[in-house]
């Protein structure tokens, strides 16, 4: 249990007061070792029976795979030191390859001028040039929906072709419901010039480097993600951090201005741990729902708008060694539910432990509860093998095992009236002088493990008496990121 009185702080020194972090994800670990590394008494407790929340790396008879695809691609100096630091010679330099399915026709991801008019034919792709002038000289003002923002980048035509389906597959709304703002977050920066250029290696942008959306190359660990975020823990208790597994943050006291306690339930009994300062990754909307006494009705009717996108993603193990080249495949045909598939062994071999075989994921985007959701694991599996054949890159029999993994709260939602209900709380929150929402949820922004990080390394130096406005983090110009 945490536990310090007023006497046993020493002012001006923080590395005096423990400090409980709530979440072992990237950003949670991060913190948690920072603040070990500082000397500072630091207590992870995590609801999970493991590390690395979305970015877990799940084992089954041998093989490995990660829950969605996490490359590894940063701007920030830190963490990429961070990342080499932890695990040397097994962070792989990994070459990507990805490609769009749709009707029937693989194109190459980055778009390559004759794939793209050899897949499309002449007449649509003037069709699809006719629609992006047109909306040059006609934009969409105001600019509110991810299908305004596209629409004005791309023109119509093509944001039909290869942004509406599969973006409507992830998120489950209409593309008219979610928020531009998501838009300009994860694609800010790309456009069909920026496109054309990367089209084009010998062209330059002007900016000296090659758009992150478009990187050719990413860094990977050798036995997938997870195996980073268990270097990281395994560091931080070194330094002398502890993280305790299965243990659910369920109340959050506080006196209006400090948060004094956490009550934490683990094997059928709650704990009350005090807590002087908190860094929480837990969900945003969780976090305000916990608060004891609970926040005015206007903060928890704005907890209760934040929505979340869940994630299933079947594993199947094929006997084949070699199926396709890619890393992954967007789906962005209509035909079947799947939305990416994932061909793991092209991550790291060492994730395949049988040579005369592969493992793909594929990802099913949904809500926790639906139909979907709540279909047994075996109709899953069958549903999985019948759409990979149907989009021609596996026969049924070949299939000769699977695994369902599920995901809750997987993405933040920027639906209508989100970001308007992020305002309240942020405003709310920033009163409690000792605690500090960091990561994905924590922070209900869809940010990149980088980003995540950073977050949390901001929040250790503000415990040392610097002012860092985490929110701001990932909301730069320059940090482009792929729309996928």
């Amino acid at each position: 249990m945490l536990a310090a009185s007023a006497s046993q702080s020493t002012p001006g020194h923080p590395e005096a007061d423990p400090v409980l972090v709530i979440g072992a994800g990237p950003a949670g670990l991060t913190a948690a070792y920072e603040l070990a590394r500082r000397g500072v008494p630091v207590l992870v407790v995590e609801a999970d029976a493991v590390v690395g929340g979305l970015a877990r790396t799940v084992e089954y008879r041998g093989f490995r795979f990660d829950i969605g695809g996490h490359r590894f691609f940063t701007k920030v100096p830190a963490v990429a030191e961070l990342w080499r630091e932890l695990l040397g010679a097994d962070f792989l330099s990994r070459p990507r390859l990805s490609r769009i399915y749709y009707h029937g026709r693989f194109f190459a991801y980055p778009l390559k001028p004759l794939d793209t008019l050899g897949n499309l034919g002449l007449w649509e792709s003037l069709r699809i040039l006719a629609s992006y002038l047109w909306r040059k000289l006609f934009p969409i003002r105001p600019e509110e929906s991810f299908e305004d923002w596209v629409s004005n980048r791309f023109g119509r035509r093509l944001y039909e072709t290869f942004f509406r389906a599969y973006t409507e597959k992830v998120w489950g709304i209409s593309c008219r419901e979610l928020s531009a703002q998501w838009a300009a977050q994860r694609i800010r920066g790309l456009s069909v010039r920026t496109a054309l250029l990367n089209m084009f290696p010998g062209i330059s942008s002007g900016k000296g480097s090659a758009l992150k959306t478009l990187t050719e190359r990413f860094d990977y660990p050798r036995l997938g993600p997870g195996m980073m975020w268990e270097a990281l823990a395994e560091a931080s208790r070194a330094l002398g951090g502890k993280l305790q597994l299965e243990s659910r943050v369920t109340r959050i006291f506080h006196d209006g201005r400090r948060v004094q306690a956490v009550e934490v339930a683990q094997g059928g009994r709650l704990m009350r741990l005090s807590a002087p300062r908190v860094i929480a990754t837990l969900p945003l909307k969780e976090l305000v729902l916990a608060l004891s006494p609970e926040p005015p009705p206007e903060v928890l009717a704005a907890a209760g708008r934040l929505r979340y996108r869940d994630f299933l993603m079947v594993a199947l193990i094929v006997e084949n060694p070699e199926i396709f080249p890619d890393n992954w495949i967007y789906i962005h045909d209509d035909s079947v539910r799947v939305g990416r598939i994932q061909n793991f062994k092209n991550w790291s071999p060492d994730l395949v432990p049988n040579a005369r075989q592969s493992c793909l994921g594929l990802e099913y985007f949904c809500f926790e509860g639906d139909e979907l959701w709540s279909l047994p694991d075996g109709v899953l599996i069958d549903l999985a093998r019948r759409e990979l054949a149907a989009i021609g890159l596996a026969e049924p029999e070949l299939v000769v095992e699977g695994r369902v993994v599920r995901m809750p709260k997987a993405y933040p939602m920027y639906d209508a009236g989100s970001l308007e209900a992020l305002g309240v709380l942020q405003e709310y929150l920033e009163r409690f002088e000792n605690l500090q929402p960091v990561g994905r949820n924590g922070m209900h922004k869809y940010n990149n493990m980088d980003h995540s990080m950073l977050a949390a390394q901001l929040a250790v130096r503000n415990i040392f008496g610097e002012r860092h406005d985490l929110w701001s983090v990932n909301s730069d110009s320059e940090y482009l990121e792929e729309s996928r």
